[in-house]
């Protein structure tokens, strides 16, 4: 009965020994022998406009249900195309964040068909002291110099995105220290607006505004301001300037002579009125009535 016992204790021990293994197997070998699918991802860091070699890839194997949408599988798909957007560290290589094979490449790949880059100089006071970063959205101010009443300030652009600031084309880009530091934004702007943007440069100052992504209203009716708005008081200054720029010379005899009414001395006598003398009549003709003369006179 002992022995029997025993039996019983060993098979159980045995079945319970062969059910722990498979569920060991279950879960940890057979799944390594699923299928995975080997696909690209990045080495490291990559900005955008950067141009893709053969160290910035790496190749990685996930299983079918997580492979991503539009995934590349080979080298030559991702080779010597320009990043869009930015890829970080171990991430999968997406063809849609890739610039398109027979297209364009660095920089101008990131440029939507029918827009140009147009770069403007700044300052830290026209640059909004350095807040303006690659990716921000700015109004273009325009100010033309001059005299208190010719200098006027102009909207001139709205809601325009930045492209790049300097050489660098994404937020916290690392530059190279020894590079020369270029003060200039560029703008990504409709081919009408760079030619506005253009002559702005030439014949006065640019600003920019710097305003939320997601504010896409027009702020301003474009129409420019003048130093009215500064000092309420500065028409009315150059009002009585302009007005004093038309009266007359007071040091001059004859302007106060006009303005009191007065004759001004030394003045020329007006020229004498000569009266046309009729012309002589062609007939006279001499009526006599008793003691009554009228004389009849004909002309021509």
């Amino acid at each position: 009965m002992d022995r029997q016992r025993i039996m019983i204790l060993f098979g159980a021990a045995a079945l319970m020994a062969g059910l722990l293994s498979w569920f060991l197997y279950a879960k940890t070998i057979a799944p390594q022998k699923e299928q995975r699918t080997v696909i690209l991802a990045a080495s490291r860091d990559l900005a955008i406009g950067h141009m893709i070699r053969k160290g910035d890839l790496k190749k990685i194997a996930v299983l079918p249900r997580d492979l991503p949408k539009g995934a590349v599988l080979a080298d030559k798909s991702a080779l010597d195309r320009a990043v869009l957007f930015p890829i970080s560290a171990n991430a999968p290589i997406i063809a849609s964040s890739l610039s398109q094979l027979n297209g364009a490449d660095g920089i101008p790949a990131t440029i939507e068909p029918g827009y140009r880059a147009v770069s403007v100089t700044i300052s830290d006071v026209s640059g909004v002291a350095g807040l303006v970063q690659p990716g921000a959205h700015v109004d273009v101010l325009f100010t033309r110099p001059g005299t208190m009443a010719e200098a006027i300030t102009s909207t001139i652009l709205q809601n325009v995105r930045v492209l790049a600031v300097g050489r660098s084309v994404q937020v916290n880009q690392l530059i190279d220290p020894k590079a020369t530091k270029v003060p200039v934004a560029t703008l990504i702007v409709t081919p009408e607006q760079a030619q506005k943007l253009e002559l702005a440069k030439n014949q006065g100052k640019i600003g920019l505004s710097l305003r939320n992504p997601l504010d896409d209203s027009a702020g301003v009716d474009g129409k420019p301001v003048n130093t009215d708005i500064l000092d309420p008081a500065m028409r009315a200054k150059v009002s009585m300037a302009q007005r004093l720029r038309n009266s007359p010379d007071l040091n001059d005899p004859k302007a106060w002579a006009e303005l009191a009414g007065e004759k001004p001395k030394n003045a020329a006598p007006p020229p004498a009125v000569v009266k046309e003398k009729p012309p002589p009549p062609r007939a006279v003709v001499q009526v006599f009535h008793g003691d009554k003369h009228v004389q009849e006179v004909f002309h021509e």
